[in-house]
């Protein structure tokens, strides 16, 4: 089974034996970050460093001062930990080491973004901003993020792209220092704390027929049990339209972005998104109709735990990724990976990406290696 695995420039820049190592762990591509969050990355062989801090979303080459020219919304170069052309330089690296290079996008995750321009962010049930979401419903970061889907995914040598948060993002983040884990949330309460109440989103439930002040008091009743330890209440009949309308949203920025990737990009170019097959889900891989999503884009990379409601809706050409986590530190299991890939593909996984190469001790890749040599 064709396998990928998912990495950082800085990973291999500074690395002469970066690119090597990774065409002999078995893997036939690499997804590479052009546009990403921030982070704080180990690099466990990394010559020069073991500490990589990316400050803040960024794209990792030079944007177009002409493309963003007039935009009120603009990506932000990175600094130091990935100067230049970073993604250009390890990707002509990784190619020459035979190895076919991706774009990945990160889109609708931007702290930076939402702090600089606070108008731009999910707004809770009680006011509160999450800078780190762009709501997706307001056209500024619509065009914004079709726009840098575009530059991002199109660079030179690509053969394709995966988008990642092509979607709602919201309450769920992985921000510096969390202190959010006192009351447990499950989905439906995470789903609640992500509903937007921006002045973009008040408008858009007006038109489904909902009052949002109404909503809005319907989704703190809603949530008022779970701060004293009971289960989350019902939004009184409100759930239908404002799912409908959050799931068109979605639609509308998957749609536009993939559309104007396709026009931008070569011929054979593959677009994949990173998805989950419930669409209420927010986050890195954003929720969607699988029976839709699967019309609009190649193929889609979730988890491989939810393959198998994506795999109703394939055919012969559609791509469906499993995504396998391989750093045991971080709750990956490289040691069953052979066992895992194969019920992925009984599920009707087509590829397997691998999260994350990079960030692997060489423990753990060995047993990636071990694995791809076994599933041949």
């Amino acid at each position: 089974m064709r396998a990928g695995t998912f990495v950082y420039p800085w990973d291999v820049i500074g690395d002469p034996a970066a690119p090597g190592l990774l065409a002999d762990l078995g893997v036939a591509s690499v997804t590479l970050a052009s546009a990403y969050h921030s982070t704080r990355a180990l690099t466990p062989r990394h010559p020069g460093h073991r500490i990589v801090t990316a400050e803040h979303a960024a794209v990792l080459y030079p944007p177009d001062g002409a493309r963003w020219s007039g935009h009120p919304l603009r990506p932000y170069g990175a600094g130091e930990w990935a100067p230049g052309d970073a993604y250009g330089e390890a990707a002509g690296a990784l190619a020459d080491a035979g190895l076919e290079v991706h774009s990945w996008v990160v889109l609708a995750h931007n702290s930076r973004l939402g702090a600089e321009h606070p108008e731009t962010s999910v707004v809770n049930a009680y006011g509160d901003r999450y800078p780190w979401a762009p709501c997706i419903a307001r056209p500024d970061v619509h065009s914004y993020l079709v726009e840098l889907a575009v530059e991002a995914a199109v660079r030179p040598g690509a053969a394709g792209t995966e988008l990642e948060s092509c979607g709602w993002y919201g309450f769920a983040h992985l921000h510096a220092h969390d202190k959010t884990a006192g009351v447990a949330l499950g989905d439906r309460e995470q789903y609640l704390m992500s509903l937007c109440f921006c002045p973009s989103c008040r408008e858009g439930y007006g038109e489904e027929g909902v009052d949002p002040d109404a909503l809005a008091a319907a989704v703190r009743g809603a949530l008022e049990p779970v701060w004293t330890g009971g289960a989350g209440g019902s939004l009184d009949g409100f759930e239908a339209p404002v799912l409908a309308r959050r799931t068109r949203t979605a639609r509308r920025l998957q749609e536009s972005a993939v559309a104007a990737v396709r026009a931008a990009a070569p011929p054979g170019f593959r677009v994949l998104l990173h998805a989950d097959p419930h669409p209420y889900r927010c986050g890195a891989n954003a929720g969607t109709d699988p029976a839709h999503v699967l019309t609009v884009a190649d193929g889609v990379v979730t988890p491989s735990a939810t393959v198998a409601p994506f795999a109703a809706h394939t055919d012969g050409d559609t791509v469906l990724a499993a995504n396998f986590g391989v750093v045991t530190g971080m709750g990956g299991s490289p040691a069953t990976l052979a066992e895992d890939a194969r019920r992925a593909a009984a599920d009707g996984a087509t590829e397997l990406r691998l999260y994350h190469a990079g960030l692997a001790s060489d423990a753990d890749l060995a047993a990636v290696r071990e694995a791809l040599r076994k599933l041949g």
